[in-house]
């Protein structure tokens, strides 16, 4: 009985000592009513760790001491919403949480400014953004007096809170060591100046997603590298009917977040192409990466900052910023041709891949316009809705031009190398001294390529 009296009363105590978990201000529409009589903003920051991945505690004690939990050493995650009209917390953000944590041991820390971002006068949670950032700046100095570094912050900012993360950079001089934006908000901010937006020098690296471009995003780049997955508008899988509701107004826009997730959740790598225009991309005017082949094309999502050095490299030395283009759900791979049959100017290439076990799989090839001249590489990228690991043949079919045509004509190819950009640490495979004949499919069985001789 003393036992049993002497165990309950431990727990008793150890009750009174754990403080409740701070929770998202969860508002409703009845606040955007309030707000039109009397606007109210307030900015709460909750922290998550290792330690505390489930309970969010409060970055700072009532006396003003750090959080034991907080690790100055550690890099530290600053997640942003956006514009929230109704109050409702976002869909996003628990699962944001663990997929960060899960990744890297970090400081995570959720800026819930809903009071102030809840209201139904868009331009008032516009003005109340810089509020926000300079309410942000004091915490951060508090932060750097604790031992915490500026270069160790990444600031991840939805829509406005994209946005925030500028005006917060700008307070410290462009110190920050990074800031994601997710589809930065478009309306109050197009074609501004780089004081009254997100701008590159905000931060030492910039990087942007942008989803929504035509709509509630922003269509202009922002940062040293600027991501339009699937062109930066229309994403696959959105309604495209207005009676489809709210998911119809807030989907594209919210894609850039769960294509930031996706980077990070599973394997596939976001291969994106630098290009002048979505067109040129789909032309196939862009399968090179040019200064990036070191280290491959760049990755949309958190390993974009794998490219920080050398995109801040071309900021420099060429004074513009860096747009890739890409589309989602998909495999790339590139078919690389070179041809030695002059009588080949004019026509096209067609393939497929089929894998050890049987498989066929016909890709989506992104036409090349421009023609192809002696000696000349031909490069094809394409799409495949499946990954080709053990590649056991290639169907190559040419095409030469209607006014052209010559079905007893055989056609002379140096060699042709097939590389998956998706995931290049894959060595590519080669095939050498090729004779076609117009129209006719022929199977390569290819081998891994022969490294050159120097």
């Amino acid at each position: 009985m003393r036992v049993y009296i002497f165990l309950c009363l431990m727990c008793w105590v150890r009750s009174e000592n754990k403080r409740p978990c701070l929770e998202f201000s969860q508002l409703s529409v009845k606040d955007s009513f309030r707000d039109l009589f009397i606007p109210r903003i307030e900015t709460i920051l909750m922290m998550y760790t290792r330690n505390n991945l489930n309970c969010a505690e409060p970055l700072f004690e009532h006396n003003n001491s750090l959080n034991v939990n907080f690790d100055t050493q550690k890099k530290t995650v600053w997640l942003i919403h956006g514009y929230r009209p109704v109050g409702s917390i976002p869909s996003w953000l628990q699962n944001f949480l663990r997929i960060l944590l899960n990744e890297e041991d970090m400081n995570v820390i959720v800026v819930d400014w809903n009071r102030g971002a809840t209201t139904f006068i868009y331009s008032r949670a516009v003005k109340n953004t810089r509020k926000v950032a300079a309410s942000l700046s004091g915490h951060i100095k508090n932060l750097l007096k604790h031992g915490a570094s500026l270069d160790n912050f990444h600031f991840i900012g939805v829509s406005l809170g994209a946005h925030i993360s500028g005006f917060v950079g700008k307070i410290f001089h462009g110190q920050l060591g990074r800031i994601t934006g997710l589809d930065p908000a478009g309306p109050r901010f197009s074609r501004k100046p780089p004081y009254s937006r997100l701008d590159y020098t905000d931060a030492k690296f910039v990087d942007v997603i942008h989803s929504d471009s035509n709509g509630l995003g922003i269509q202009e780049p922002l940062g040293h590298i600027d991501f339009y997955p699937n062109g930066g508008n229309k994403q696959p899988g959105c309604p495209k009917s207005i009676f489809s509701g709210i998911e119809f107004i807030k989907c594209d826009h919210q894609r850039a977040v769960h294509l930031f997730m996706a980077s990070l959740e599973t394997n596939c790598n976001f291969i994106s192409f630098p290009c002048q225009s979505y067109k040129d991309y789909k032309n196939s005017l862009c399968v090179d990466c040019g200064s990036f082949k070191d280290k491959s094309c760049p990755w949309l999502g958190y390993q974009a900052k794998l490219f920080k050095d050398v995109l801040k490299e071309r900021m420099e030395e060429r004074s513009f910023k860096t747009t890739v283009f890409l589309d989602t759900s998909a495999y790339y791979f590139v078919l690389s041709i070179i041809v030695l049959d002059k009588t080949m100017t004019d026509g096209s290439f067609s393939f497929k891949l089929l894998n050890q076990l049987g498989m066929i799989e016909e890709p989506r090839l992104y036409k090349k316009n421009k023609p192809f001249y002696k000696l000349q590489e031909v490069k094809i990228l394409a799409q495949f809705y499946n990954d080709f690991v053990n590649i056991s043949s290639i169907g190559l079919t040419y095409f030469q031009s209607s006014n052209l045509q010559c079905s007893t004509c055989t056609y002379k190819i140096q060699s042709l190398m097939l590389k998956s950009l998706t995931y290049p640490e894959r060595p590519p495979l080669c095939r050498y001294n090729i004779e076609l004949k117009e129209r006719e499919e022929v199977f390569l069985n290819p081998n891994t390529c022969t490294p050159k001789k120097t």
